[in-house]
């Protein structure tokens, strides 16, 4: 899409009343906005620059929470709950970002969640994250619905990123989506839980009806304008029979984490935990790690945010496993915040999305040097000179400091 095309979309786009809505919030004004992913200054200037690129349909299905976006609100909002205590006279003149997760070593605690059909926001897709989470050492989960093979996604980054598993309601299939990342090289399947039976996105639906283009000439929708799923299609899928093939199953139970153990040999992480006694569960019945999420606020319109899930969930797992933890990081502040609470690692979802439909790989890379560098100020500003460090007496709760 050529320059003058951009601004006629980002025209279009601001004189509707729900992209209104969806604007930045925190980005600069429209003729200030950076001409190249190094002029970004924070990731609310990627996320402007993305609204003016992005089709209203797949803006849409990023931005889209569920029902009323209260769940997507609240993971956002929640970092307010916290504030930071600095610490003075530390010596910080040598900082170590970098974790260790599962024999793993890390460059930054910030890694890249999966977000499936990313070709929707950019031509290179998956492949321009995984390059660009290989110049960052950053760690990237790929989608089950990635718009490249997991081979050639594998390769592009370099190094072994982890897989996201949607179940299936088909067994056999699962197994075959296992074998194929095992042998692709990951050493570990980070399984999602958190959406059952569907969801409702309502935003999505709103900005779908603002888009005039065809949706059919490169994919089928429902009646609803949503996209309809054609697994058939997908990377992951070929060579598969995927008639009467759903993505996930209404009917598992804690029985299906066993035979995911017994049928592969990755470590299996539980994505979407968010209760105390899963968290129990998830230990007992042998799941290697935990990922609080809620889906990026599209699964269960819960209004609480998966910060506020974060100290249960840590007591329910007792420092057995890892409990990794995602949703509304926009700073490196917020990664602090859930650093410091506990979380052995953070995700982020649409910060990199932004900087990838902006911007391609350079724009993904910006992202996550952003992050790091805001996370690292934060860190020399709170005396904490390694991610070991960061404690929760770092922290100040608002909400109890005024109670």
């Amino acid at each position: 899409m050529n320059r003058i095309d951009r601004r006629a979309l980002l025209r279009y786009l601001l004189a509707t009343p729900l992209a209104a809505l969806l604007a930045p919030a925190n980005a600069a004004p429209r003729a200030q906005l950076p001409a190249a992913a190094a002029d970004a200054l924070d990731v609310f200037d990627l996320e402007a620059v993305a609204q003016g690129i992005v089709p209203p349909a797949h803006w849409g299905y990023l931005q889209s929470g569920v029902d009323g976006d209260a769940t997507l609100h609240a993971n956002e909002a929640a970092f307010g709950r916290y504030v930071l205590r600095g610490r003075r006279l530390v010596d910080v003149s040598r900082m170590d970002l970098s974790v260790r997760l599962f024999g793993a070593q890390l460059s930054s605690p910030i890694f890249c969640c999966p977000i499936g059909s990313l070709r929707s926001l950019h031509p290179e897709g998956e492949i321009a994250v995984a390059r660009a989470a290989k110049t960052q050492g950053a760690l990237q989960i790929l989608s089950t619905q990635s718009s490249f093979p997991l081979e050639a996604v594998a390769t592009a980054r370099g190094a072994p990123i982890w897989f996201q598993l949607y179940t299936t309601n088909r067994f056999e299939v699962t197994r075959k989506l296992l074998k194929r990342a095992e042998s692709a090289g990951c050493p570990v399947v980070a399984v999602t839980l958190d959406l059952p039976a569907g969801r409702n996105t309502v935003t999505q639906a709103r900005l779908r009806r603002e888009d005039t283009r065809d949706c059919s000439a490169c994919h089928t929708v429902d009646a609803r304008g949503n996209p309809r799923l054609n697994l058939g299609s997908e990377p992951m899928f070929a060579g598969i029979d995927t008639r009467g093939l759903r993505l996930t199953s209404a009917s598992l139970t804690w029985d299906f984490l066993k035979r995911l153990k017994d049928a592969t040999s990755m470590k299996v992480v539980l994505k979407g935990i968010e209760a105390r006694e899963d968290a129990e569960l998830a230990v007992e019945n042998g799941a290697d790690g935990i990922i609080v999420s809620n889906h990026g606020g599209r699964a269960l319109e819960s209004g609480r945010a998966t910060l506020e899930s974060l100290p249960e969930v840590l007591k329910g797992a007792g420092g057995r496993i890892p409990v990794l933890m995602d949703g509304g990081v926009r700073r490196g502040t917020d990664a602090y915040k859930a650093l410091a609470l506990g979380a052995s690692a953070v995700g982020i979802g649409r910060p990199y999305a932004w900087g990838l439909a902006a911007f391609g790989q350079a724009g993904v890379a910006r992202a996550l040097q952003i992050l790091d560098l805001e996370l690292r100020l934060a860190m020399v500003g709170c005396g904490a000179r390694s991610v070991g460090e960061i404690g929760r007496d770092s922290l100040v709760d608002e909400e109890q400091r005024r109670s």
